[in-house]
């Protein structure tokens, strides 16, 4: 019976998308057009980056909600702690990776975050790049300080926090929700995703360990 239920479920959620999409109007590109003819006044030349952090922001601070949402939802049904706990310390080979690859992964993350105001880029690839090194960090088995464990709760909302910041002082300032000035367009853009890095960093490799890293190890562990 219940197996049925299931089946008809879906069934009838395909029905639905499907007459959705069916139903979708012609496509148009006169939001293309609305886009590049505003670009100037965005403060990024990138049009991508001007839709999600300027023209539709608001969307973009939703997504960073949902994000936090989901690894606060993690944190709080996590019942033991994953491969963080591991008493195998890592070998001298992963050791020599780690600080081969970590100053590049950090690199490259800083490089896409900056990018993203010019070409295909910004927070969310430049957090998935620091976030493989967070991975990298975990499947070592590299012990978490306890000063690492403190600061997350600040790296899990600095991007949430931030945006919402901006997004109140612009809505005070010009009426609102994420009006820039357009003279400082572009800086609040850029601290904007600066701290949205931080954050998607943090929650997905918080959502790659499935719980909270062991805490109370020394700073000497690594």
């Amino acid at each position: 019976m219940r197996k049925g239920i299931t089946a008809i479920s879906i069934i009838a959620l395909t029905v639905i998308i499907a007459w959705a999409v069916w139903r979708l109007p012609p496509f148009s590109d006169r939001m293309q057009h609305l886009v590049a003819a505003h670009l100037a006044i965005s403060g990024v030349e990138n049009p991508v980056t001007a839709v999600l952090l300027n023209f539709r922001g608001y969307d973009t601070l939703l997504e960073i909600g949902v994000l936090l949402l989901a690894a606060v939802s993690v944190l709080s049904t996590a019942i033991s702690t994953t491969s963080t706990s591991k008493d195998t310390p890592p070998s001298s080979i992963q050791i020599l990776l780690l600080r081969q690859l970590l100053p590049i992964v950090v690199l490259v993350g800083g490089y896409i975050l900056w990018i993203g105001e010019y070409a295909p880029g910004g927070a969310f690839q430049a957090g998935a790049v620091l976030a493989a090194g967070g991975v990298l960090l975990v499947t070592s088995a590299v012990k978490i300080n306890q000063f690492t464990v403190r600061i997350m709760p600040i790296g899990l909302t600095i991007g949430l926090l931030t945006f919402l910041g901006i997004a109140l002082a612009t809505m005070i300032a010009a009426g609102n929700l994420l009006q820039y000035p357009q003279a400082w367009a572009g800086k609040l853009i850029l601290a904007i995703e600066a701290a949205a890095t931080i954050s998607i960093a943090v929650i997905l490799t918080i959502l790659f360990i499935g719980g909270q890293p062991a805490g109370g190890h020394s700073a000497g562990d690594e």
